[in-house]
């Protein structure tokens, strides 16, 4: 292996690369190779000092275990600036640049952004600009527009060197951040004054409280493979570029290794519009699953790695996109999340594999993988292909739609087993986050043969009743195969998007304007209607960030806007009809007659009718919530007792309820929660409910580690297991309630209203992952009510 050999002289130390057994001691010859190295090394630094300008230091102060590397400069008559790097090869900030001259300002400013974030010499005025940075730059300045209150004050976890510590709950208050009085729980609203200094990445998804330093501060590293980076950058970018190994053509590249689900919308649009609001669409531009991924890594020191991103991004992962970059800027295909070749290029048969599979890389014109024998394909491609003006080479200069030359019939495309690599998932000790498969596997539906496809794919929400029909694609307006069995590529679940409507559903028409740009569209004060329009032409010259000055532009994003709303609500009525295709709820039944003076008991008989799982079921590791809220009114409309209330932050006043500790609202001591949660042991005590199974509170370094003996041995990890609480595949709950007498006073008519509600994510839980305000006002904007129902009995 290849040993450093050092020569001191003055401050910098460089280092040579030789052949260890070249370099034995004792050997003159070796002895004299040495000298001339460093006899090299030193006519290097003299001739750097001879050529500084006179009266200008030019002193590096760098760390001993700091390796030098000279700088790419164009066209430069002077010295190399140092350009000062950690092993890794990325920015050191450590190393201290005492001072700089004219010439090495204007020669950094030449360089990608990674060169310079974190040269303290710089002043931030002269560091090259970041799209992203500029883009948060320009937030709207349009406070006449509306009158705030105080800024808002919100409790986050305090930043720290070394991470988000977990003891400390500090208040920060963030003048980028205005609450009015009339906005509902967790709205705020984020207008940073020009002068303040926003975060790098502008992105909406993690809170500006979260943001550590880094050596990516001021730098969005995959923003370089995008054409408007590459624009961006000064005389010069192509060598840069090519001097940090970065494939200018990566957009290309995944265009001919693994097509958009756009280039798949050209013949099959009804599977497109399906797929663009489904959970698989919504997979890697959660901003959920990204602040949830990114706390979990941080508690765990990084030894997750890419285990999440495997499942929710796939294309992005299997091309090597770093956790550290952001997804929306690379290729459109990796914002897509689990798209059409995360499925249909994947021809070998995966099992428990936490979402490590391989897909055949190939274009849109390379053979598909599907359930049925492809021979329409093969029609269309080959014996009507000038009926239907398609062509299998995109080399042709002949007019034509292109398309795959042949399918490849895979048969477990079409069978649950094809679900279970990202659908059971469990954790390094062992700890199970997706349940799924273990619970359909002991469920009567797979002793009967019923598919998750059936289902989730079929007809009707959540039921087995066979599959609609339809054509298998439609090209150059020609219907192909219309009888054809339609599979729905929505796939049903109970899951919803909270992010901003512009960006999800997935929508071409959206792709005219970036990630950053989108957030930039505040579509909640109405930018872009008709009544917000002609309110801004009587103010005047009003302010907008770019590129939302006009408002032709402004009417155009409303219009994608609210297509996308509508989809939005068109898929929550999909997911109230597969809660209550799926679950069954009878009642009241008192124990006695009503009767004035004595406590009022009676039950609900809550029964999961799904044959194939739990319910809830799915990811347990994010929790999701289905409880019972249930309320009594009086005979004269007052509101005498309720359960599955919420406190001021839309917690369930459960013992997670910061509410409930403050003792300002009361502990639900009849609460029914259906939320499986962890259970960990800790430094002292028994066990209790945590957030996520990480031992953060028991090591100093917390990371994830395999159990120390088999999981078979407890069924669980040693220190952690599921707390489960889901009805199991036609598994019935009482549900038992008791009204105090105290509160039985008055006889006349009384209301009971009840409702099961359903909710992704609890929202401690988005807390403790730094969520913004705006995502948990989605999160609760978009709670799916089902079974509601009131029944009116008389009190004697």
């Amino acid at each position: 292996m290849p040993e450093a050999h050092e020569a001191d002289n003055d401050q910098v130390k460089f280092y040579g690369y030789g052949d260890c057994s070249a370099m034995s001691t004792g050997s003159s010859k070796h002895f004299k190779v040495y000298a001339w190295f460093a006899f090299i090394a030193f006519a290097c630094v003299a001739f750097y000092k001879l050529n500084a300008p006179s009266g200008e230091a030019v002193t590096a102060n760098i760390p001993d275990d700091t390796l030098i590397v000279a700088a790419p400069v164009q066209n430069s008559t002077n010295h190399d600036p140092f350009y000062a790097t950690s092993a890794s090869g990325l920015p050191n900030p450590d190393a201290q640049l005492d001072s700089l001259t004219p010439d090495d300002v204007a020669t950094l400013q030449n360089l990608p952004s990674i060169c310079v974030a974190e040269i303290p010499g710089l002043k931030e005025e002269e560091k090259p600009g970041c799209p992203a940075t500029d883009a948060m730059a320009q937030l709207p300045a349009y406070a006449e527009m509306k009158k705030h209150s105080a800024p808002a004050t919100f409790s986050v976890d305090s930043p720290s060197q070394n991470g988000p510590t977990n003891s400390s709950n500090e208040s920060h208050t963030f003048p980028g951040y205005a609450a009015t009085s009339d906005m509902p729980l967790g709205t705020q609203t984020w207008t940073p004054p020009a002068s303040q200094n926003t975060s790098p990445t502008a992105d909406p998804h993690v809170h500006p409280a979260s943001f550590e330093s880094t050596d990516f501060a001021n730098y969005n590293p995959h923003a370089k493979a995008t054409a408007n980076h590459r624009d961006s950058l000064k005389a010069g970018a192509k060598e840069q570029l090519e001097a940090l190994d970065v494939d200018p053509h990566l957009e290309a590249f995944s265009r001919t290794a693994f097509p958009s689900a756009v280039e798949c919308a050209k013949c099959h649009e009804q599977i497109f519009d399906e797929w663009a609001s489904s959970s698989h669409a919504y997979a890697a531009v959660s901003p959920m699953f990204h602040v949830f991924e990114n706390r979990i890594n941080k508690l765990a020191s990084g030894t997750i790695g890419y285990f999440c991103m495997r499942c929710h991004a796939p294309v992005a992962t299997t091309m090597g996109l770093r956790r550290d970059q952001a997804i929306w800027d690379g290729p459109r295909v990796f914002r897509e999340g689990v798209t059409c070749v995360a499925c249909h290029r994947v021809k070998t048969p995966y099992g428990k594999t936490n979402g490590e599979r391989h897909m055949i890389p190939g274009g849109a014109e390379d053979p598909i993988v599907g359930g049925s024998d492809g021979k329409g394909v093969h029609q269309v491609a080959e014996k009507y292909a000038d009926y239907f003006k398609t062509k299998t080479d995109p080399s042709s200069k002949k007019p034509g739609q292109l398309i795959h030359r042949r399918s490849i019939q895979f048969e477990e495309l079409s069978k649950s087993t094809y679900c279970v690599s990202c659908h059971q998932v469990a954790v390094e000790p062992g700890i199970k986050l997706e349940v799924v498969w273990d619970q359909y596997r002991a469920s009567p539906a797979y002793r009967e043969g019923i598919t998750c496809q059936q289902c989730h794919m079929g007809a009707i929400p959540g039921v087995d009743s066979g599959y609609t029909y339809g054509p298998a694609a439609v090209v150059d307006g020609k219907v192909v195969n219309p009888e054809r069995k339609h599979s729905n590529h929505m796939f049903y679940g109970p899951g919803y998007s909270i992010a901003h409507p512009g960006i999800f559903p997935q929508n071409v028409k959206a792709d005219r304007w970036s990630f950053n740009e989108w957030l930039a569209f505040d579509w909640r004060a109405g930018w872009g209607t008709e009544a917000f329009e002609k309110q801004m032409a009587e103010f005047g010259n009003v302010h907008f960030p770019e590129p939302w000055n006009d408002a032709d532009t402004r009417m155009d994003a409303r219009e994608i806007v609210d297509a996308n709303l509508e989809k939005l609500d068109y898929k929550k009525d999909l997911r109230v009809q597969l809660l209550e295709n799926g679950s069954k709820l009878d009642g009241p039944f008192f124990a006695d007659t009503p009767r004035t003076g004595e406590p009022l008991s009676f039950r609900y008989c809550l029964t999961n009718i799904n044959p194939g799982h739990n319910m809830p079921s799915g990811s347990l590791g994010a929790q999701p919530q289905i409880w019972m809220n249930a309320v009594l009114t009086g005979p004269s409309g007052q509101r005498l007792w309720e359960t599955g209330y919420l406190d001021s932050n839309g917690d369930l006043c459960d013992n997670h309820s910061l509410d409930v500790l403050a003792r300002k609202a009361p502990f639900d001591t009849q609460l029914m929660n259906l939320q499986t949660k962890f259970l960990v042991t800790n430094v002292k005590g028994t066990e209790r409910e945590m957030y996520l199974p990480v031992p953060f509170e028991l090591d100093q370094l917390p990371f994830i580690r395999p159990a120390p003996q088999p999981v078979t041995v407890l069924n669980h990890p040693v220190g952690i297991r599921m707390e489960g609480h889901s009805l199991p595949p036609l598994g019935s709950r009482n549900i038992k309630y008791s009204v105090p007498s105290r509160l039985m006073t008055q006889p006349g008519t009384y209301t009971l209203s009840v409702r099961l509600r359903s909710r992704a994510e609890p929202i401690y839980f988005m807390r403790f992952c730094n969520a913004t305000p705006e995502m948990i006002r989605m999160m609760n904007e978009w709670i799916a009510d089902f079974h509601e129902q009131t029944v009116v009995f008389e009190v004697r």
